[in-house]
């Protein structure tokens, strides 16, 4: 039987989810809400047999599963109200922007048993499963380390304006939202990372988010990740990790594009389908698994804490 799935939070990434989890016979997304009229409407629009509830908890209750896909701040309030109800809890990344808090949740969640994971959406997706194997096989030779550059015109982009939250240093940010996916990514293939040194960059108005990023930080094995994130002038958005090795080094732009270099120019690994879709529809095959008590390439909170940790530290600035 398809998983009787709440969603939390009606935003961007909801409705996307939404129209992911009605494109998968394993999941019913029967029950919505988010505090947004507009939102909900929205949601309506994509999926007209869907129930939008008049309370959170409404939509906890009746389902078996809880996608949350709200802004940072009250998410940890949801994942323990649905955890405590004994249901499977899929949250959006960040984990949360305190670490303590985020802590206690992860320690909550294990405490009460139920399945959970936070969407990192490269974790079950083609280019990550295939770089892990390639690194394991020996394919890339020695691991040195990673390149992080992401660009942009400006933040938010166009498409996020909506999620107003995201412009703001209490929550928001490239360096939560874009970077702490090639972060988590890195981490998979390098091992465990240490912040060496952070140089952010902020606007003269203090509530704003960071306009610049610059750090590195360094795997137990010695392999170096660098990072280097702007924001201003002209531009198309660049969003690209580079897993570098000594016999063949991995580019992955824009999330799920695939490419391989042994030393000459990067060349592209087809993709097969729609890669978003392709990446999502993996992470629902994942999903199941989790719901299953199998084996699966989801995040785990635990994974996702590490994140924040680092995620925080850059954005505190060190060194």
């Amino acid at each position: 039987m398809a998983i009787k799935t709440a969603i939390i939070g009606l935003g961007i990434m909801g409705r996307r989810m939404l129209a992911q989890m009605q494109a998968h016979t394993g999941f019913a997304p029967q029950f919505l809400w988010d505090p947004n009229a507009t939102a909900c409407q929205a949601a309506l629009d994509e999926a007209p047999d869907a129930l939008i509830t008049q309370t959170a908890e409404a939509a906890i209750t009746a389902c078996d599963l809880v996608y949350l896909a709200c802004p940072p701040a009250p998410r940890k309030a949801f994942a323990l109200m649905a955890a405590k109800a004994g249901k499977a809890v899929f949250l959006e990344k960040p984990l949360g922007i305190d670490i303590e808090s985020s802590r206690d949740l992860v320690a909550q969640l294990t405490g009460f048993g139920v399945p959970a994971a936070v969407n990192f959406t490269q974790a079950a997706g083609p280019a990550l499963t295939d770089v892990a194997a390639a690194a394991v096989k020996g394919d890339l030779g020695k691991l040195v380390g990673a390149d992080i550059v992401v660009t942009y015109g400006a933040w938010p982009r166009e498409w996020q304006k909506a999620a107003d939250w995201l412009r703001f240093r209490a929550e928001g940010g490239m360096t939560r939202e874009v970077i702490s996916h090639f972060l988590f990514f890195s981490e998979r293939i390098l091992g465990p990372l240490e912040l060496v040194w952070a140089r952010p960059d902020y606007p003269a108005d203090p509530a704003l988010c960071e306009t610049g990023m610059l750090a590195r930080l360094v795997g137990a094995s010695g392999s170096v990740v660098n990072v280097m994130a702007s924001v201003g002038g002209v531009q198309p958005d660049r969003q690209e990790l580079t897993i570098m090795g000594t016999k063949t080094s991995r580019r992955i732009s824009n999330f799920y594009q695939d490419s391989i270099s042994d030393g000459s120019d990067f060349n592209p690994v087809p993709p097969k389908g729609d890669p978003r879709s392709v990446n999502l529809q993996a992470q629902l095959g994942d999903l199941i698994k989790l719901m299953n008590g199998q084996p699966n390439r989801l995040a785990t909170p635990a994974e996702a804490l590490r994140v924040q940790i680092l995620i925080e530290g850059m954005l505190a600035g060190k060194g």
